[in-house]
């Protein structure tokens, strides 16, 4: 499976708390809900649809995955949650149990057994694992030359601080752009590859 990774992402770089004002305030962040202004349903709502479209499956870290368990069962009846419901999904965590995984389809990986299990998926046949948000988890994959694409939504706002899914290891990666879209309220889709 190829593993893609989609996010929300401030100019500078931060992805924290996308989509609510109280989705991640580890920090102090304070501006949680910062992607609304920029969202546009073509461009930006067509980059996910496109992603979750190829999707065999999602990998979730544990945060994420409890925010969006918490949200998309409810709006079943609609084609883009009906499908979030429907893929096997898998969490990385060392604190769920799996009495606690509520979200149909759901697979829990022992955090210490995370990048192993994960080799194991990323070797596996099927289309895309798709990972959205989870930026610890996102580290952590960047860092182990596990990440086959990078669908990075760029909004055009500085945050000034916040959580990163970038390695900070010091190591040089080189990507390729393989294609990028500008909506109309500034957004870049842009999609990369690990170059050849």
């Amino acid at each position: 499976m190829r593993i893609v990774i989609s996010e929300f992402m401030s100019l500078d770089g931060v992805v924290q708390a996308p989509g609510g004002p109280d989705e991640d305030t580890d920090g102090g962040f304070a501006h949680g809900g910062w992607s609304h202004p920029f969202f546009d349903p073509e461009v930006v709502g067509g980059a996910f649809a496109d992603a979750l479209t190829k999707a065999d499956a999602l990998l979730f870290g544990r945060r994420t995955w409890q925010t969006m368990a918490a949200a998309w069962p409810e709006r079943a009846g609609d084609p883009f949650a009906d499908r979030m419901n429907a893929l096997p999904k898998y969490v990385v965590s060392r604190t769920l149990g799996d009495d606690e995984l509520t979200w149909d389809n759901t697979t829990r990986i022992p955090g210490d057994r995370a990048v192993a299990r994960i080799r194991e998926l990323h070797g596996s046949e099927g289309g895309d694992l798709l990972v959205m948000g989870s930026p610890t988890l996102v580290r952590t994959l960047l860092a182990e030359d596990l990440v086959d694409e990078l669908r990075l939504i760029i909004m055009p706002v500085l945050l000034g601080g916040g959580k990163t899914i970038f390695p900070d290891d010091g190591a040089q990666r080189t990507l390729e752009l393989v294609s990028t879209v500008t909506s109309g309220t500034g957004v870049q889709v842009c999609t990369y590859r690990r170059a050849a």
